[in-house]
């Protein structure tokens, strides 16, 4: 198993759902109003008057076998409009009680 983490600029939010539901993707955890900078080119999302956009984020737990997929349909929307942003970052689940 493994934990797909995607960040993505606000405006992506249906997009990211709409990719997920297609990938069979059922589970996940959805933040908003998460704050940050991209670490090569991204502009800051802070909500402040100076940087108003925001991101949300979304995790899920998946089986390993569909991580490809996930990774190459964020690869593609970010593609789309790489200025709004979205990046995904995985990891290994150890258990899951």
């Amino acid at each position: 198993m493994k934990a797909v983490f995607i960040v993505y600029n606000q405006a992506n939010t249906e997009r990211v759902e709409y990719m997920l539901d297609a990938l069979g993707v059922r589970g996940f955890t959805f933040f908003e109003q998460v704050q940050g900078r991209g670490s090569e080119t991204g502009e800051p999302r802070r909500g402040t008057h100076a940087w108003p956009e925001m991101n949300s984020a979304m995790m899920c737990i998946v089986h390993t076998a569909q991580v490809p997929a996930i990774l190459e349909a964020v690869q593609k929307l970010d593609a789309r409009n790489p200025e709004v942003g979205v990046k995904a970052f995985t990891w290994n689940i150890e258990n899951i009680v």
